[in-house]
């Protein structure tokens, strides 16, 4: 059983996309843990089928997720580069339809404004205590279509990654949660290190972008816009003002067949 698929990443965060009439049925989330496999498959932070203009994400180990950001924006990317879509498209997700405008392309490079529609978030929330192994943790908690958690600090902990897992996998969360570390730098720039549920650590994400700003200005320590640095050296650009834009760029970088064991 062969599966093609394109590989694209936004912002250092990677996706193997694939012809959803190309992929044989049988058991997804398996085959997704089988092809994002960094050492026995081709390796990747998810795994997107597309069918028409329909997206369904599966997460590296298999979960599926309501919508990643920089997935969507790589969608977009294929949707255009193969004819099926021009300068503007709407993508179903599992967090509902985002409309994505091209802003720029060279080559099978492209740079998206990605409408992520109105963050969901309570007030008790915004500065909510989460009790964790080490003591209460200030966090801020929201929706951007996937559940966020983001984590306000001054200077990144060494040990970050460690209670970014405890946090993604805490009782609060029946559905667990994306996990963001958030440094101001200035009014107008957060740098961020992101822990994705499902994934674990990864260069960029989309959907934690937005929380981290939308946190950032409800936290009073950004204004919109906000540019985001995020440790794949490419910087994400949050708009908030009817809904939450989000600017950044997807790039197509190859493609293959998979072979899954039958």
């Amino acid at each position: 059983m062969t599966i093609p698929f394109i590989k694209a990443h936004g912002a250092g965060n990677d996706f193997l996309l694939s012809w959803a009439d190309r992929v044989p049925a049988g058991d997804l989330p398996a085959l997704a843990r089988a092809i994002c496999n960094r050492h026995t498959g081709i390796g990747a932070d998810g795994w997107i089928l597309i069918r028409d203009t329909t997206i369904r994400l599966f997460n590296a180990d298999g979960s599926e997720a309501e919508i990643s950001g920089n997935g969507t924006r790589c969608a977009a990317a294929l949707l255009m580069d193969s004819g099926r879509a021009l300068s503007e498209v709407t993508i179903s997700t599992g967090a509902g339809p985002k409309h994505l405008r091209l802003i720029e392309r060279t080559g099978r490079h492209f740079l998206f404004e990605m409408n992520m529609g109105r963050p969901v978030f309570h007030e008790h929330q915004v500065h909510f205590l989460l009790p964790l192994r080490r003591g209460p943790l200030d966090v801020t908690i929201l929706d951007v279509g996937n559940p966020q958690c983001a984590v306000l600090v001054d200077q990144f902990p060494p040990n970050w990654e460690t209670i970014a897992a405890e946090i993604e996998a805490h009782a609060h969360f029946p559905k667990r949660t994306n996990v963001s570390f958030v440094r101001p730098v200035d009014q107008h720039t957060i740098e961020v290190r992101f822990y994705e549920r499902g994934v674990g650590v990864t260069l960029s994400s989309g959907t934690g972008s937005t929380g981290a700003a939308v946190a950032a200005i409800l936290r009073k320590i950004a204004d919109s816009p906000v540019r985001v640095l995020t440790p794949a050296g490419e910087s994400l650009r949050v708009r908030w003002d009817d809904a939450v834009y989000l600017t950044g760029p997807a790039e197509i970088i190859g493609s293959g067949e998979f072979y899954a064991i039958e």
